[in-house]
């Protein structure tokens, strides 16, 4: 086949396969690539996004399939803008987002000499699948990898031709699960990691568990504790814990993670050992679905929720005026239907430690790059889902590093397609998370700022103004009013904080959720 057949081909069976959206990258080699999907685009069959930055680009189709949980290609060329797609395809391979790359290559002859921007482009991204034939790159529910070898001539003038392309959504092809059968008895809570969905809370309602929910679990609504990471390190209900059921993938808090790394209680995984954040012992059991016989008696939740109040309230007045005062806006500003996105490091645990759950049933998305929980591609990601989600609001909360570093995301061209977001920056200049950790310690402040701190004194409005893209400075106190204005594309909102003391605020709420729950 002519490199033009071969593409019209690969086209056809992703049309075929229920790809709705694609991305491109430019380049030579993948030219006849990029003319295929400009016609599948006018076409109506596929909605095409132009970026000029790979890595921005395998990031943006990263967030249109993870909102969507459609597959979604990145089309690149050869050589090393293949390698710019490893963040996004090794964020997709641990959170099992359908992210298909797919690589134009040179002909395998040239393979192994100096040809211009010919390097070994299969098996580029170890663990992710291979396919053998663009057929089956929609069959994955993970990433895939499609390299494809294209000789010259690569571009002809032809009539594109995607008839036999079904429309209609994408619908996922799952194995029925078995499930675990659990009895009441054992004191038993229930972990939401990422993208444990609902089931993780109905399991914790029908039962009387509590429920420890992260942010982007998309369980962290109804009757979700709100400080359980605080109630793991300092309340003793902690130590009467005697079986623990976990969804999705809990790699937030160390408190977390030393639960579920305990040898001495019956630990059953929803998952395997790719979405369980420890070593799993003889004591965890791998499962695909939950049931449970009964109800618990009431006194084992109640206790949890009486001690999460108690925690919340000194929490609550602790961190009145700090950075934290950011996230608990964020989250209040997302309305019912509303989409947020959260940035790595700081900002994430922030809003861990102050958001209140949502009331059921009223479709908010909270989601996050925790595969890898990297921060590079953040902003992309998020356009992706705004862009792939019809939502009454969509949010994007970050750290100013966050932004910094993936800001390649605002690159886009005036015809592209922009979604309605709002980028909040909690702008702090700086890696504060770093200070709450072993390396925050006094005995290391002398290298701290360069090498763990490192500020970069950038002038984020000018960024923004370079990019074409609306910004506004304004106070913790201004956020709410700002976030509840009507918004035309993609605006960024910078709320300065100060880093300072955040190492000794977590101790001080370390002790007052001590000492209220001593009481």
């Amino acid at each position: 086949m002519s490199a033009v057949q071969t593409v019209e081909a690969v086209v056809r069976e992703l049309v075929a396969g229920g790809v709705r959206e694609a991305v491109l990258a430019p380049g030579s080699r993948s030219g006849p690539l990029a003319l295929a999907l400009v016609a599948a685009d006018e076409q109506g069959l596929i909605r095409l996004h132009v970026r000029v930055d790979e890595r921005e680009a395998a990031f943006l189709a990263l967030g249109l399939a993870k909102a969507s949980r459609a597959p979604v290609p990145v089309v690149t060329t050869s050589g090393t803008a293949v390698a710019n797609l490893h963040p996004a395809m090794l964020e997709a391979l641990h959170a099992g987002i359908p992210l298909i790359a797919i690589t134009a290559d040179r002909p395998g002859r040239l393979r192994g000499t100096g040809a211009n921007q010919t390097t070994e482009q299969r098996g580029v991204f170890p663990g992710v699948d291979v396919a053998a034939a663009p057929i089956d790159v929609v069959s994955f529910l993970g990433p895939v990898h499609l390299n494809l070898e294209l000789d010259e001539p690569l571009i002809e003038s032809i009539d594109w031709d995607f008839s036999g392309s079904p429309s209609g959504e994408f619908e996922g092809s799952y194995e029925a699960a078995p499930t675990a059968g659990l009895e009441i008895g054992p004191r038993t809570v229930v972990v939401a990691g990422d993208d444990a969905q609902q089931p993780a809370r109905i399991l914790a309602r029908d039962a009387g568990w509590p429920l420890l929910a992260e942010p982007s679990s998309g369980s962290r609504n109804g009757e979700a504790l709100v400080s359980y990471r605080q109630l793991l390190a300092h309340s003793p209900l902690a130590e009467q814990i005697e079986r623990v059921v976990s969804f999705g993938h809990a790699t937030l808090s160390r408190p977390v993670t030393r639960l579920l790394a305990r040898t001495d209680l019956e630990i059953i995984h929803v998952g395997d050992q790719s979405t369980f954040p420890v070593v799993a012992g003889d004591n965890v059991r791998f499962t695909t679905a939950v049931r449970v016989d009964g109800t618990d008696e009431p006194g084992w939740l109640r206790s949890w929720h009486d001690a999460d109040a108690r925690a919340t309230a000194a929490i609550d007045e602790l961190v009145a005026g700090t950075p934290y005062d950011v996230a608990r806006t964020v989250n209040a500003a997302v309305p019912p239907g509303g989409l947020l996105f959260v940035g790595s490091s700081s900002p994430i645990r922030d809003l861990d430690l102050v958001a209140r759950p949502y009331r059921v049933g009223e479709k908010r998305l909270i989601i996050a790059n925790r595969g890898l929980a990297g921060i590079d591609g953040v902003l992309s990601t998020a356009i992706g889902a705004a862009l792939a989600r019809s939502s009454s609001r969509a949010i994007a909360y970050v750290g100013d590093l966050t932004f910094l570093h993936g800001s390649n995301g605002l690159l886009i061209g005036p015809g592209e397609p922009r979604p309605d977001l709002t980028i909040v920056v909690a702008s702090d200049d700086g890696g504060s998370i770093f200070s709450t950790l072993e390396q925050g310690a006094p005995e290391y402040a002398a290298s701290f700022e360069r090498a763990f701190a490192t500020p970069t004194g950038a002038d984020i409005g000018a960024l923004c103004a370079g990019y074409g893209v609306p910004y506004r400075c304004l106070d913790t106190a201004d956020l709410s009013a700002a976030l509840d204005e009507d918004v035309a594309g993609i605006r960024v909102l910078e709320v300065p904080v100060d880093r300072t003391g955040r190492r000794e605020l977590e101790a001080r709420i370390a002790d007052a959720v001590g000492a209220a729950l001593a009481r």
